[in-house]
């Protein structure tokens, strides 16, 4: 079974209340929050309905919260092979 992976880019700050109403529905509450539904019709209207506002994918399998928290964080560590405009004196 796949699902949406919808991801709540823009705010819905001074849109219709129908379009804040949907996000809503589909539980997106803040900018750049991600929830996961099935494939289904029903989710497929309500995503055309604020088409602007989300970035969609389709993916396999829904990931839980600490997976997209994972996703998120960078790796650690990182080194410095020289810096700019850096001479060797000596």
């Amino acid at each position: 079974m796949s699902y949406f992976r919808i991801t709540l880019i823009r705010s819905a700050i001074g849109l219709p209340a129908k379009s804040s109403n949907v996000l809503k529905a589909l539980g997106l509450r803040k900018r750049m929050a991600t929830v996961y539904h099935p494939v289904t019709t029903s989710v497929a209207g309500q995503i055309m309905r604020v088409k602007e506002l989300v970035a969609v994918s389709e993916v396999e399998k829904p990931l839980t919260k600490d997976e997209v928290h994972q996703e998120r964080v960078p790796d650690p560590g990182f080194y410095i092979e020289s810096r700019a405009g850096e001479t060797n004196r000596e």
